[in-house]
């Protein structure tokens, strides 16, 4: 690193059990499921790479765009020497335009995933050389205490939270990651939240079934992780892709689908699948503005803003705490 850039990496990720804890939790229930944190390997982070590239994934390029457009009307609503927050931090192409708008005093990114926090961040700290930066390699679902980082002292705390990640909590999982983020943010602070609109289901299924199969790969390298990370043995050619929306729940799902009765074995415990069972990996909701206003003003949140895109695909709602 350069002379004159601030930069520090903190490793507080979770320990080595938990990615086998909560697969051992998540298929020993009645509806298999695995958190979908876990896409993000190395080779998990740079297939949704791919897949943002993709034609049909509209997320990523149209909320760029809008980041791109209004990043001056978000800097006049946030103000000089603010704090940045980013949960779920990724690639940070999302973060370099938002940086160029606010010119923050500091940015703090959370991310589970190592290798790709560490590139990213230190690659933003060399082309913004007055912000201080701090990557804490970290998993933001659950409840981290940021109150003993100087860098947030006696600044603007602004939470940014891009990519509709909020939609893969559930409306339970929504509110309760927003209050902690309300909490965060603190008095007088902010946040930035990306989300996905309900649309055509037609516009929504492509998204997550595209015709290169990259999402399909996305969501098979899960079980090609635990094969290598937990020593599982499951014959990733007999599962298959399934992505779909859910019109009356407002989301998509995503599964593995088991395509004939197997087990597997996973540190001594015997799965059993029969044919056509899956695993969710995925949920993500799909809100209006009114809904996921609602949902904020719940949690404690401001709504006094929303930026939606000309084709009204998505949606950058600014959020603010009271003094």
């Amino acid at each position: 690193m350069s002379a004159g850039v601030h930069y520090e990496f903190h490793d507080l990720g979770p320990p080595a059990g938990s990615f086998l804890e909560d697969v051992i939790a998540g298929l020993s229930a009645s509806h298999k499921t695995i958190p979908p944190k876990y896409f993000y390997d190395a080779r998990g982070s740079a297939l949704f790479d791919a897949i943002c590239e993709l034609p049909e994934y509209y997320l990523t390029r149209t909320e760029l765009a809008m980041l791109e457009s209004v990043g001056p009307e978000i800097a006049a609503r946030v103000g000089a020497g603010a704090a940045v927050v980013e949960y779920g931090s990724g690639s940070g192409r999302k973060t370099a335009v938002l940086m160029r708008a606010l010119r923050p005093a500091a940015y703090v990114a959370i991310d589970i995933a190592a290798e790709q926090l560490r590139t990213a961040t230190s690659a933003l700290a060399a082309m913004f050389p007055s912000v201080r930066v701090l990557a804490l390699c970290a998993d933001y679902t659950r409840a981290l205490d940021l109150s003993t980082l100087e860098a947030l002292n006696a600044q603007r705390r602004v939470i940014f939270f891009p990519g509709s990640t909020i939609g893969n909590f559930t409306t339970e999982g929504a509110f309760e990651f927003l209050s902690n983020a309300r909490e965060v943010a603190g008095a007088g602070g902010a946040m930035l939240v990306g989300v996905d609109l309900k649309k055509d289901p037609a516009l929504l299924n492509a998204a997550y079934n595209d015709a290169q199969g990259v999402t399909a790969a996305f969501n098979l390298n899960l079980l090609d992780r635990m094969n290598r990370e937990l020593a599982a043995d499951f014959d990733v050619a007999s599962y298959r892709h399934h992505a779909y929306y859910d019109e009356s729940a407002g989301r998509i799902e995503m599964h593995l689908v088991s395509t004939r009765a197997q087990h597997v074995m996973i540190a001594g415990r015997r799965f059993d699948f029969a044919a056509g069972e899956t695993i969710r990996t995925e949920y993500s909701y799909k809100y209006s503005v009114v809904e996921f206003q609602a949902l904020a003003r719940n949690a404690g949140f401001a709504t006094p803003h929303c930026w939606v895109d000309p084709q009204k695909r998505f949606a950058i709602h600014y959020l603010t705490v009271g003094s």
